[in-house]
């Protein structure tokens, strides 16, 4: 895609975007599919013969019934399935009045209003007990322009040497760990330590809903306890004071958080979900990340989708989403994840004899 391209889906999304992952559809690696009459956008990747849809169509909610009947109209004349995935309420809105699609709920994603979070970060004492420890061990924060942290040296080294401590192999789509490059509309909030980086956060906007979203917490290994906390106190502060309403942290996955009664969804699915919160906790602290954004006591927590229009989840579409995530090679990245967990528990091992 030209650049003259790109620049137009990131105006659609600044103008729409309201899905909290829509910004992450400017991502290396996505396609664009434009509607007939320019006014909708939808970032996929195709693997199995499906467009994997990052989060939703991005249009005016009023075109939202047309502009999913059109895409789809498109991949199926090429012989193509489309997945939703990590769609929500404005989706789901649409697509439970049709027959024909399967949804099953990913999770759920904690919402605040960015002043009524600073308020709860004051108000509650194990929280404010955080804050004031960071204080103590001279911790600041500042926000970085774009300019100042688009590859910054500093900030790159504390990505990489976060990144090696997942139990995965970096992923991607909406995940894109990589994001230091692109820095355009998002914002980074850096912690400091004696004028030395030790972590940042870095989040994206949410234009639709006059919000943003949390991407990135990033702590330094020599990073004190509280780092994660400082950021977000600051950026919300922040946020508040320039009149934001909505802030989220993301997906959290496979939560019991906002649960739905979703008919449709396959009992196969229902099943590999709860498989995966069970025995995934070597790639990924699935409740360990759920305890961390409910101490912060979100507001509500919205339920996050998949969507695929077929009557019941396939296994091709399954395998799908995982190549989305993976760039195509979901079992060798399974495979270098057991391998690279192997090595953490073997140098563990080392260092207590």
């Amino acid at each position: 895609m030209s650049e003259n391209n790109l620049d137009e889906v990131r105006n659609q999304i600044l103008r729409f975007g309201w899905n909290s992952t829509c910004y992450q559809l400017l991502n290396p690696g996505f396609e664009y599919w434009i509607s007939r009459d320019g006014d909708a956008v939808a970032g996929y990747v195709e693997y199995a013969g499906t467009r994997i849809v990052g989060g939703s169509p991005v249009c005016a909610f009023e075109r939202l019934p047309d502009v999913v009947d059109e895409f789809e109209r498109d991949s199926a004349a090429l012989g193509l399935r489309v997945c939703y995935f990590a769609s929500e309420a404005r989706l789901e809105s649409v697509i439970a009045k049709r027959k024909g699609y399967a949804i099953t709920q990913l999770g759920a994603q904690p919402v605040w209003n960015p002043d009524a979070l600073v308020q709860k970060m004051a108000g509650k004492s194990s929280l404010r007990g955080q804050l004031n420890r960071t204080f103590n061990k001279g911790l600041t924060v500042e926000e970085w322009s774009a300019n100042k942290a688009t590859g910054n040296p500093a900030l790159k080294r504390l990505l990489d040497d976060w990144l090696s401590t997942r139990g995965l192999p970096s992923l991607h789509f909406l995940v894109e760990p990589e994001t230091l490059s692109s820095l355009e509309d998002r914002r980074v909030f850096v912690a400091l330590r004696d004028a030395e980086a030790v972590g940042f956060l870095n989040a994206s906007p949410i234009p639709g809903r006059h919000g943003w979203l949390v991407e990135q917490f990033v702590r330094g290994h020599d990073a004190p306890n509280g780092t994660v906390e400082l950021m977000l106190h600051r950026a919300a502060e922040v946020l508040a004071e320039e009149g934001y309403e909505y802030l989220t942290m993301g997906l959290s996955p496979l939560t019991q958080q906002a649960q739905t009664e979703l008919p449709e969804t396959s009992p196969t699915i229902r099943f590999l979900l709860a498989w995966a919160r069970a025995h995934g906790k070597r790639f990924y602290d699935f409740e360990g990340l759920e305890f961390f954004k409910t101490k912060f006591e979100p507001e509500y927590w919205e339920p996050i989708y998949a969507i695929s229009n077929e009557p019941k989840f396939s296994l091709r579409a399954l395998y799908a989403i995982a190549c989305a995530f993976t760039k195509g090679h979901p079992v060798r990245t399974v495979f270098l994840g057991f391998g690279k967990a192997v090595r953490h528990e073997a140098r563990w091992a080392f260092r207590r004899l």
